[in-house]
């Protein structure tokens, strides 16, 4: 099977070139870096070539070329010598750390440090003279100070990786953090102006349906009122909505939560617009403050189960019922089921869907749907919105 090789990098074969050329030009001048060995003459130019070909695999075959390398300049030990072929094999323990594996290069500065730790004590042990321990010094410049040199670039190329990556990751999850509070705010903002204009235009729609089909001058000018109320209402509604949305300095005051004192004007509305109301509100003056979210999550789900009955109620009594326990408050709507006699606005479920996220962002429960009683059969609204005794606390 044929040894299949990669194309060297440009850096490696501007390397090699340079070097084969500066090692060429020395042997032209006759400048070799050692004398009276088995091999002279021009033996050292082939440890210089067999080094310039491993140079060109310095960065993709940094372990073959490091142990050829290392043949090389055992060989060239026994010629004349060439500078440049120390210098290749410098470079190339360097680049054996930087561009091998992680074993590798933990294993490649430990392996030459002993290298030359071995060779300084076995030439003076051989020489019995101080001069054997420059051998040694020169082993470890060849050998143990590219390595770590290499650990060295290698470790920083790895921590700016790692920052790198790091940082891609921090924009990413702020990016993510950002897209979850639009998405967020768009839900809210949706919820916001279909609780505050839906019940509106839900009037709207059903008394101008009733002066379009009754020909009747007293009950048409009833539904003109009526209509004129709510689309004065609305408008104003969608006006300070818009006016918060638009405001990028912060200069509007934002319009305040509406709280369950208000449910008496939101009944009385719904009967202005011909609902039978009634409202049982359990909670005790003396008892504790409600937090805000819970107040606003409550008042939201009567408002829109009030729309909803006007909408697709059949004739009869609609019934909202607000019961506070120690740790939660229950509101529960109930509205006649069936065939609504009268006409009736369209529907989109778009309000289920905001009485459901409006409880369950608060960790409460829901529920809707159609049940049976002693009266006949009703729509059930009930909601369950737990209560922090905490937070009860802190508002007392």
């Amino acid at each position: 099977m044929a040894l299949s090789l990669p194309r060297p990098q440009r850096v490696d074969v501007q390397i090699a070139a340079a070097s084969l050329l500066c090692g060429l030009t020395l042997e032209a001048l006759g400048l070799h870096s050692q004398a009276y060995r088995p091999f002279g003459g021009h033996w050292s130019l082939l440890p210089l070539l067999v080094l310039a070909g491993l140079e060109l695999l310095r960065s993709s075959r940094p372990q073959f070329a490091l142990v050829g390398g290392t043949l090389a300049l055992v060989a060239d030990q026994f010629t004349s010598g060439n500078l440049a072929s120390i210098l290749m094999f410098t470079d190339i323990v360097y680049a054996a750390v930087v561009y091998g594996t992680p074993a590798a290069a933990r294993r490649i500065p430990v392996t030459t440090g002993l290298v030359t730790v071995a060779v300084t004590v076995g030439f003076l042990a051989w020489f019995q003279e101080a001069e054997a321990i420059l051998i040694g010094f020169v082993t470890g410049v060849v050998s143990f100070a590219p390595a770590t040199t290499g650990v060295l670039v290698r470790n920083h190329r790895e921590a700016a990786e790692a920052a790198k990556l790091r940082a891609e990751q921090t924009a990413l999850l702020a990016e993510m953090d950002r897209a979850q509070a639009v998405g967020a705010e768009r839900a809210r903002m949706a919820r916001e102006l279909h609780d505050m204009v839906a019940n509106h235009l839900s009037a709207i729609a059903i008394h101008s349906t009733a002066a379009l089909s009754l020909d009747d001058p007293g009950t048409s000018k009833d539904a003109l009122a009526v209509i004129r109320e709510n689309s004065v209402e609305g408008l104003a509604e969608m006006r300070r909505l818009i006016g918060i949305l638009r405001d990028h300095t912060g200069d509007l005051e934002p319009a305040a939560a509406p709280t369950l004192d208000g449910l008496g004007a939101l009944v009385t509305n719904a009967r202005t617009n011909g609902l039978d109301v009634t409202l049982d509100d359990a909670r005790t003056p003396e008892g504790p403050k409600l937090p805000t979210p819970v107040e606003l999550a409550a008042y939201r789900i009567v408002q829109e189960s009030l729309t909803n009955a006007l909408k697709h109620a059949s004739p009869g009594r609609v019934t909202v019922a607000l019961v506070q326990e120690p740790r939660a408050l229950t509101v529960r709507v109930t509205s006649p089921y069936g065939d609504p006699s009268g006409p009736r606005a369209p529907g989109s479920g778009a309000g289920l869907v905001g009485m459901r996220e409006r409880t369950e962002l608060l960790g409460g429960t829901f529920e809707s749907g159609p049940e049976s009683n002693p009266d006949g059969k009703v729509w059930n609204v009930f909601a369950t919105l737990p209560v922090d005794p905490a937070d009860e606390g802190a508002k007392e």
